[in-house]
C-alpha cells in the first residue's frame, strides 16, 4: 500500500458518478478540502482536510465495498501528498464545497446554486440570523482556495429557500430524504431510490439503509455514534421491565420518538411490563436501542431489544402513531438526529408561550424531581427553556410525562439537552 496521504485516489469512477456522489462517500470521515475529477481515466482524487480523516476512510473501506449508483469504486492512498490549486476543480463550486466553507459559522439548513451571466451564484440559508451575520463578517472578500474563488457576499431579500431536490444544484440539509430529481414513472428506466445512491455495500444491508446512514453520520459530526452500525433493518423493538403502575403508550411514544418516528406501540396484556414499539426504519430503531438500553424510567431499568416480530399488526389494542403530528422526524430531520443522546439530567423545552415565566415552568415540571437550575431564553423570537434536574431519572420522568402537554395554551416540546450545566 502507498504511504498514507491526505489525498485519496478513487478508480472506476463512471461518467454517471458526480462530484457530490464521491463527497457523500468520504464526508462522514471528515472535510473534503479539494477534488479532482479525471474523467478521461474514470478516476478521481479527493483531498481530506487531515491525514486522520483519510486513514479512517480507507480503514473503513478496506472492510466494506464502496458502491455509487450501482458501480463498485476502488480507493487507495494517492502518491500526491497535496493537491495543488491548479489540479483542483475549484471552479465548480458545488453545494457540498459551499457547505464545507459556510458550516464553520453555524448550521446551514439549505443551499441553492445557479448560473447567471455574472457567473456562478448561490443562496445559503442558516438556522439563525446571528449565524448568517457571523458568516458574512468572516467570509466576505475571502477566497475559497488560495489565491482564487473570492467570495462576494450580500444579504438576500428572501426569508426562506424552497428546496425540492437534493442534488448538485440544491440541497436541504434538514431533509436528506428529498429525491435527487423528479422521480421517473415506474414504466421508465431510472436510478434506484435516491436515498440509496450513496451506498456502503455490505452483506445484509440495503443500499437505501446504508446511504441514509452516511447522511445521518454527517449530522452526528462525521461518524455514527460508537456501537451504531447503520445496517440494522429490524424496525420493531421489545421493551421490558416497565413500571406497570405508571407507564402507558403515550409516555413510551414521548421517549422513543426522540430517536425516530413511531408507527405503533402495543403494551402486551399477558405481560403488562412488556411493550412492542415499531419505529419507522431500522436505523432509528438501532439508535433507540443504543441510547435507551439500561435507562431508568419510573424506578425501573429498561430492557430494550429487537423483537422477533417485523411489525405490529393494526389492532384495537395497538396505538397507531404513524400519522401523528407529534412525530419529531416529520421535519428538521438532520437537526433531530443531531440532538439524539442518552437521557441526561437536563431537558430542553420549546414551543413555550411568549409571556411564560420561570415560575410557571417550574410549577409544570417540578413534581417529577428536584430542580437544580432553570434558564429561560429566546432564539429567533421563540421562547425556550432549560431545566436541570438532580438525576437523569427525574429528567426522563419529566420528559415522558410532560412532552406534548399543554402549558398556558401551548403544546410544548421536550427533549434532552447535551449541555452539562446552565
Amino acid at each position: 500500500m502507498a504511504e498514507p496521504s491526505k489525498v485519496i485516489h478513487i478508480r472506476n469512477v463512471g461518467h454517471e458518478i458526480a462530484e457530490s456522489d464521491l463527497l457523500q462517500l468520504l464526508q462522514p470521515f471528515g472535510v473534503v478540502s479539494k477534488i479532482v475529477m479525471l474523467r478521461a481515466k474514470n478516476q478521481a482524487l479527493l483531498q481530506m482536510e487531515d491525514l486522520h480523516a483519510s486513514v479512517s476512510a480507507l480503514q473503513y473501506y478496506s472492510t466494506v465495498q464502496p458502491s455509487v449508483r450501482g458501480r463498485n469504486v476502488y480507493m487507495q492512498f494517492s502518491s500526491h501528498q497535496e493537491l495543488t490549486t491548479d489540479q483542483s476543480s475549484h471552479g465548480r463550486n458545488s453545494d457540498q464545497i459551499l457547505h464545507q466553507v459556510f458550516k464553520a459559522y453555524g448550521f446551514v439548513e439549505k443551499i441553492v446554486t445557479f448560473q447567471k451571466s455574472a457567473g456562478f451564484q448561490a443562496l445559503i440559508q442558516y438556522q439563525s440570523r446571528q449565524e448568517a451575520v457571523e458568516a458574512f463578517g468572516s467570509l466576505h472578500g475571502r477566497n475559497i482556495y488560495d489565491g482564487c474563488c473570492q467570495l462576494d457576499i450580500q444579504y438576500s431579500n428572501l426569508s426562506e429557500l424552497q428546496v425540492h431536490y437534493n442534488n448538485d444544484r440544491s440541497r436541504d440539509f434538514t431533509n436528506p430524504t428529498l429525491p435527487t430529481e423528479q422521480r421517473p414513472r415506474t414504466s421508465q428506466q431510472g436510478y434506484p431510490d435516491p436515498a440509496g445512491l450513496y451506498a456502503f455495500q455490505q452483506p445484509g444491508a440495503s443500499y437505501a439503509q446504508m446511504g441514509r446512514a452516511a447522511m445521518i453520520a454527517a449530522a452526528f459530526g462525521g461518524t455514527l455514534p460508537h456501537g451504531v452500525t447503520g445496517t440494522n433493518e429490524r424496525c420493531t423493538l421489545i421493551v421490558s421491565n416497565l413500571n406497570t403502575d405508571k407507564i402507558d403508550e403515550d409516555k413510551l411514544f414521548n421517549l422513543f420518538s426522540l430517536y425516530g418516528n413511531i408507527v405503533r406501540i402495543k403494551i402486551l396484556h399477558n405481560k403488562p411490563d412488556h411493550a412492542l414499539v415499531e419505529m419507522a426504519d431500522g436505523l432509528q430503531a438501532e439508535l433507540a436501542v443504543h441510547y435507551l438500553k439500561g435507562a431508568i424510567l419510573f424506578g425501573k431499568k429498561l430492557e430494550v431489544n429487537y423483537s422477533k416480530y417485523p411489525n405490529i399488526t393494526p389492532a384495537p389494542d395497538a396505538h397507531d402513531y404513524i400519522n401523528s403530528s407529534l412525530n419529531r422526524f416529520n421535519s428538521n430531520v438532520v437537526k433531530n438526529y443531531r440532538h439524539c443522546c442518552a437521557p441526561t439530567k437536563m431537558i430542553h423545552i420549546s414551543a413555550l408561550p411568549q409571556e411564560i415565566s420561570e415560575e410557571a415552568i417550574l410549577n409544570h415540571v417540578s413534581e417529577h424531581g428536584t430542580v437544580v437550575n432553570t434558564k429561560l431564553f429566546e432564539v429567533n423570537n421563540k421562547r425556550q427553556a432549560l431545566v436541570l434536574f438532580e438525576t437523569e431519572e427525574e429528567a426522563t420522568e419529566a420528559l415522558v410525562s410532560k412532552h406534548a402537554s399543554s402549558l398556558e395554551g401551548n403544546t410544548i416540546r421536550i427533549s434532552f439537552s447535551q449541555m452539562q450545566s446552565i
